[in-house]
C-alpha cells in the first residue's frame, strides 16, 4: 500500500516536471571600444524593446514579456565577462615606408618592426597580412616585382623574430594604390611603403 506521503512527494514531482522552465534571458548594448554602438531589438511573443544607446538592456523572463531597462558596466563585465574576454583583439595596421627604388626600409621604419612584433605576440593566433607598394616612378611592371620585395622583406623580418611563416599572407600592389596620388613618374616618400594588418 502506497503512504500518503509517498504520494504527496509524487504529485509535487509531476507539478515541477510540468512545470514551464524559468527563463532569464539578458539582452544588452555593449559600446565598442571608440564608445559607439549600433542599435538592437528584442522581441518575444509579439512584444519588443528598442536598445539604442550604451548598456540599454531588456529581459525576457517569460514569452511576451520583455522588460526594458539599463544596466551598468560593472553589471554587463560580470554577466558578459567570459564572452568579452574570449573575443580577438580589433586588426591593428602598420605602415613601413622604404628607400626609393629599394627594398630596404628606412631608419625610422626599422624601429617601428619590434612595436609590430609585440602586437602579434600579444593575440594567441594571428593573422598578418603585408602588402606593399611603390611610388608611380618607374615602369608598371618593375613596380609590380618591387612592390612584391618590399612586402617578402617584410615578412622575412618577421619570419627571422620568430612569428610562424604560415601565418603571414603577402601580396603586391605595385602602384596602383598610392596613399598620395601623384602624376605618373613622381617620386613621393609616403607611397614607398608596406601595410601590415595584423587580426
Amino acid at each position: 500500500m502506497v503512504s500518503r506521503a509517498a504520494l504527496a512527494a509524487l504529485a509535487l514531482l509531476l507539478l515541477v516536471g510540468c512545470a514551464k522552465p524559468m527563463r532569464d534571458d539578458l539582452y544588452a548594448l555593449l559600446p565598442d571600444q571608440d564608445g559607439q554602438t549600433g542599435v538592437l531589438s528584442v522581441e518575444s511573443g509579439g512584444r519588443q524593446a528598442v536598445l539604442d544607446r550604451p548598456y540599454a538592456a531588456a529581459r525576457v523572463t517569460e514569452p511576451g514579456r520583455v522588460a526594458a531597462g539599463a544596466i551598468t558596466e560593472q553589471e554587463a563585465r560580470q554577466a558578459f565577462g567570459a564572452a568579452l574576454d574570449a573575443q580577438p583583439g580589433r586588426p591593428t595596421s602598420f605602415i613601413l615606408y622604404f628607400l626609393e627604388a629599394r627594398d630596404e626600409l628606412t631608419p625610422d621604419s626599422r624601429q617601428l618592426l619590434d612595436r609590430i612584433v609585440d602586437e602579434i605576440a600579444r593575440r594567441p593566433a594571428p593573422e598578418i597580412v603585408v602588402i606593399g607598394h611603390t611610388d608611380r616612378v618607374g615602369a608598371v611592371t618593375y613596380n609590380d616585382t618591387l612592390s612584391l620585395r618590399r612586402a617578402e622583406r617584410v615578412r622575412d623580418e618577421l619570419v627571422k623574430v620568430g612569428i610562424a611563416a604560415d601565418r603571414i599572407r603577402v601580396a603586391g600592389r605595385g602602384e596602383r594604390e598610392p596613399l598620395v596620388p601623384t602624376a605618373d613618374e613622381v617620386a613621393e616618400a609616403r607611397n614607398r611603403r608596406v601595410e601590415i594588418n595584423v587580426r
